[in-house]
C-alpha cells in the first residue's frame, strides 16, 4: 500500500483521490465508475437483490449495496443531454440513430421492406417576430451582408439576435415556443386529413388502407425558437409490416404536408398581448427520403445521423440554460404565490440555490430578454396553465425533445431492454453462475434512492475514463488500428 503525507497536497479532489487508491477495495471502485463509461453524474442506490429457488426455498445469490465501497450502487444518470453528461447523451443518441433507422432500413423487429414505403424528411419552422442578425446567402451560396451592412463570421454572437430589441416581438416568441406542441399536433391531425382528401376518401376509408407513421426531434434555431425535423412514412393499416396503396405516393405526401402545415393555427387571446394567431413559419423544407446507397444528399442513413445529433441537444444550444431557474429550496427568499396559486420562480438563484439576480446570469442579453418574459407571461392567470416560470430556461418549450407515432419503428424502451439483458447475462457469464430458471427462479429486490454524484476524488477518476475512451472514439473515427 502506498503511504502519502496528504498535508502537503492542495486540491481536496486530489487528497479524496490518493484516500480512494489508498482504499482497501479500491479495484472494485475503479470497477464502478469503469462501467459507467464516463457517466458525470451517477445515481447512488442502497439496498440489497437476492435470487431464490422457488422449489427448494435455496437463496442461489444475494448482492447488497454495503458490500460496496462507498456503501452504494451507481448507476447511470441516463441524460440524454450533452451539455449534463456527454456519455449518457452519447448512448442516447445512439438509441434514437437505431430507432430512426429501423424505421427507414428495418432491423429491430422492423421488416426490411419499409424502405420501400413512402418518406419524405420534413422541416417545420417558427415564423418572424422581428428581424434578426444572420448570414444572407446568394442563390451561388456566396454569404451577403446582413441587414446591419456587417458580413457576420459563423460564429459571431450577433447572429439570432434581434436589430432592434425594442420592436422585436418577445411575447410572440416566447408562446410560440410554449404553443409549438399543439402546433405539431394539429399539424399531424391535418395531415391525415390532407392525404384523405388527395385520395378522395374519407379519413374513415383512408384509415382502412394506409396508416402515418412519423418520427421527430425538436431544435433550437440561434433565435431561441424551436423549430421540428421529423421523418413522415405511409405504411400499410397494419404498421410497417404492410406497403400502403399504390396510389399511396411520395408526390401525395409531400403535396398533403405543405396543404397541412398552412392549415395550422392556434388562437391565442390575453389583455396583456391581445388576440394572436400562431402558425408555421413560411420556411417549410420538404424532401423525400432515397434509399441507403444512392447519390442522394436525403438517404436513410443521413437523415437517422441528423436526427440523432439534436435529439441530444437542449436549449442551452441557442445560449441560454440546461436547468430549471425555479428552486424549490428557494421558497423562502425569492418563490410566492400567485392569488391562482402558481409559484414564481426565484428571481435570485438559477435554480442551485445560490443567489444570481437575472441580469446577472451567464447568457445574452436576447436570451435574458426571453426568460424576463416567460416570468412576465407566467404570472397571468391566463397563461397559469403554460407553467411559462417552470420552463423559463427552455425559452417557454415545453414539449419533448423528441417523439414518433405508436408503429413508427421500435421503442427507446425496448432498446435499453435488450441492452440490460445483454449486461446481465454478460455479468452472469463473469461470474461463472448458472444460466437461470425462470420458471423456478425468484430475483426480489429492494432499492432506494440515496442520492447522486461522485465523491470529490471518485469525479475525477470518471473524467479519465470518459477522456480516454473519448480518445479511442476518436482515434477508430480517423480509421486507426492497432
Amino acid at each position: 500500500m502506498v503511504t502519502l503525507d496528504l498535508r502537503h497536497v492542495a486540491s481536496p479532489a486530489v487528497r479524496d483521490l490518493l484516500h480512494l487508491v489508498n482504499h482497501p477495495d479500491f479495484d472494485r471502485a475503479q470497477q464502478q465508475i469503469e462501467r459507467l463509461g464516463g457517466c458525470t453524474e451517477p445515481v447512488r442506490l442502497t439496498g440489497n437483490t437476492t435470487t431464490i429457488d422457488t422449489t427448494t426455498g435455496e437463496v442461489l445469490r444475494s448482492y447488497t449495496s454495503s458490500d460496496e465501497p462507498a456503501g452504494s450502487l451507481l448507476t447511470t444518470c441516463g441524460n440524454r443531454r450533452a451539455s449534463r453528461c456527454p456519455a449518457c447523451s452519447r448512448l442516447y443518441a445512439a438509441d434514437t440513430y437505431h430507432l430512426i433507422r429501423a424505421g427507414l432500413s428495418g432491423g429491430k423487429t422492423v421488416p426490411d421492406t419499409v424502405r420501400i414505403h413512402p418518406r419524405v424528411f420534413v422541416t417545420l419552422t417558427a415564423p418572424s417576430f422581428g428581424p434578426v442578425h444572420n448570414r444572407p446567402t446568394t442563390p451561388g451560396g456566396d454569404v451577403r451582408p446582413c441587414r446591419c451592412r456587417k458580413l457576420h463570421e459563423p460564429m459571431d454572437a450577433l447572429l439570432g439576435t434581434p436589430l432592434n430589441p425594442a420592436t422585436y416581438d418577445y411575447a410572440g416568441a416566447v408562446l410560440f415556443n410554449a404553443h409549438a406542441g399543439a402546433l405539431w399536433a394539429r399539424f399531424t391531425t391535418y395531415l391525415r386529413r390532407e392525404i384523405a382528401a388527395r385520395l378522395g376518401m374519407t379519413q374513415k376509408a383512408s384509415h382502412a388502407v394506409l396508416r402515418v407513421s412519423f418520427a421527430k426531434v425538436a431544435e433550437y434555431q440561434q433565435r431561441g425558437l424551436v423549430h421540428f425535423h421529423a421523418v413522415i412514412r405511409l405504411d400499410g393499416p397494419h404498421g410497417t409490416g404492410q406497403p400502403p396503396p399504390p396510389y399511396a405516393t411520395v408526390a401525395v405526401l409531400t403535396d398533403a404536408v405543405r396543404a397541412a402545415a398552412a392549415r395550422v393555427r392556434v388562437a391565442v387571446e390575453s389583455d396583456a398581448v391581445g388576440e394572436r394567431e400562431l402558425t408555421w413559419g413560411e420556411q417549410l423544407d420538404v424532401r423525400e427520403i432515397a434509399a441507403f446507397g444512392t447519390d442522394a444528399e436525403i438517404t436513410d442513413q443521413a437523415v437517422a445521423a441528423y436526427v440523432a445529433k439534436y435529439a441530444t441537444k437542449s436549449a442551452d444550444a441557442s445560449g441560454t440554460l440546461d436547468r430549471s431557474l425555479f428552486c424549490r429550496p428557494c421558497q423562502g427568499h425569492g418563490a410566492t404565490l400567485l392569488p391562482h396559486g402558481t409559484p414564481l420562480p426565484c428571481t435570485t438563484c438559477d435554480g442551485t440555490g445560490q443567489a444570481r439576480p437575472l441580469p446577472r446570469l451567464a447568457v445574452a442579453r436576447h436570451v435574458r430578454q426571453m426568460i424576463r418574459t416567460c416570468w412576465e407571461l407566467g404570472k397571468l392567470p391566463e397563461f397559469a396553465e403554460l407553467k411559462l416560470w417552470k420552463w423559463a430556461h427552455m425559452l417557454g418549450f415545453r414539449g419533448h425533445f423528441s417523439t414518433k407515432s405508436r408503429r413508427y419503428s421500435t421503442t427507446l424502451g425496448a432498446l435499453r431492454a435488450a441492452r440490460r439483458a445483454w449486461r446481465t447475462e454478460q455479468a452472469r457469464a463473469h461470474a461463472g453462475l448458472p444460466e437461470p430458471d425462470p420458471d423456478t427462479t425468484l430475483v426480489v429486490g429492494h432499492w432506494a434512492y440515496q442520492g447522486s454524484g461522485y465523491s470529490p476524488g471518485g469525479a475525477l477518476l470518471a473524467a479519465h475514463v470518459w477522456h480516454r475512451r473519448e480518445l479511442e472514439r476518436r482515434f477508430i473515427a480517423e480509421g486507426g488500428c492497432g
